[in-house]
Order: structure tokens, then C-alpha cells, then sequence
């Protein structure tokens, strides 16, 4: 054997040990990624941008999770954002109550569903996606993107006031009669 074709064996040899061990690395990271993620929390979100509204607008609402812990104020139209998990496994469930003076309260009721990228674990986030880190993060849920409070009509006895401006010759005599004079 010449020292050529022995430096030719071990170059070989060099060469598919690196190729080799590219390939390990490879798909080391692979195998990591797949189960270091969940489908839903690379694709989707735990938290989701409600659009809170309400018939007639201007109405406070409070917005309480389902400890009945009030995680958000404000008056409509309004855009909130409300986290959809509420521990391992646990959606999350929110009460918006609508005031406004002149009308009776009202409530509704902000619950979870599935999310729909929950599912593609099955293909891309295994097990690891599925049983940890998507129940986990409150990824595997999603919340509506509005809510919407409908206040009705308003109480007897508290309706708006309405002014109405008449000219004085549209008046009766007696009405004439019990006006004062300001200047």
C-alpha cells in the first residue's frame, strides 16, 4: 500500500464520519424542535383581540374571569385582549357586564373553543405538542373575536329628555302667561 492511497482510506473515513455526524446533528435538532413545540402556540396564540361592543354604544362594561376576578374596565367600542387559557387543560371563561345610566344591565358570557390548530400536532407537534405545551400555554384554545351587549330600550320613567324649542306664538295664552322674563 503507498502512503497515497492510505491517506486516501482515512480521508474517506474522515469523510463519512463527518457526513455522519451532520446527519445525528440534524436530525437531533429536528427531534428537539418536535418536541420542544405545539402546533397551536407556533401557529395560533394564547391571547386573542376581543372587539367588545354594545346597542346603545357608550355603555361601561367590566370584564371578569371565571374566578369572578375583574382583569379589564372600559366603555364601548372597545378592543381587549384576554388570555384564553386559565391553567393545564383549562379554557378560560369571561363575564361581560354592560351599564349605562337610562338602560338595565346586561350580561354575556366569553367562552373558549378549540382551536383548530390544536389538531395539527398530530402531524407536526407529537405528543409533546399535544399533552404539554399547548395545554400549558392556553394555545390549544381561541376566543370569538367580538362580544357584544345589547342593552335594549330604555327604563320606563328614566328615557332620555328631548328639548324642544317653539316659538312664542306657538304657545297657548296660559303658557304665555306663566312665562318669565330673564333680561
Amino acid at each position: 500500500m503507498t502512503p497515497a492511497s492510505a491517506n486516501d482510506g482515512k480521508t474517506l473515513y474522515q469523510g463519512s464520519t463527518m457526513q455522519s455526524l451532520r446527519k445525528l446533528l440534524t436530525l437531533s435538532a429536528l427531534t428537539t424542535t418536535l418536541l420542544m413545540s405545539g402546533c397551536a402556540s407556533i401557529v395560533g396564540d394564547s391571547k386573542y383581540p376581543v372587539n367588545v361592543s354594545s346597542t346603545p354604544s357608550g355603555a361601561n362594561f367590566t370584564i371578569q374571569n371565571k374566578q369572578g376576578i375583574v382583569v379589564h374596565n372600559g366603555s364601548t367600542p372597545n378592543t381587549v385582549t384576554l388570555p384564553s387559557g386559565r391553567g393545564y387543560f383549562k379554557g378560560e371563561t369571561y363575564t361581560i357586564t354592560f351599564k349605562k345610566d337610562g338602560y338595565a344591565d346586561t350580561s354575556t358570557t366569553l367562552d373558549t373553543s378549540m382551536s383548530g390548530w390544536y389538531w395539527g400536532n398530530i402531524l407536526i407537534g407529537g405528543l409533546i405538542g399535544m399533552l404539554v405545551v399547548d395545554p400549558m400555554t392556553g394555545a390549544m384554545y381561541k376566543l370569538p373575536e367580538d362580544a357584544a351587549g345589547n342593552l335594549g330600550s330604555p327604563l320606563a320613567g328614566e328615557a332620555p329628555k328631548n328639548l324642544t324649542l317653539l316659538e312664542i306664538d306657538q304657545l297657548s295664552p296660559a303658557d304665555r302667561a306663566a312665562l318669565v322674563r330673564i333680561n
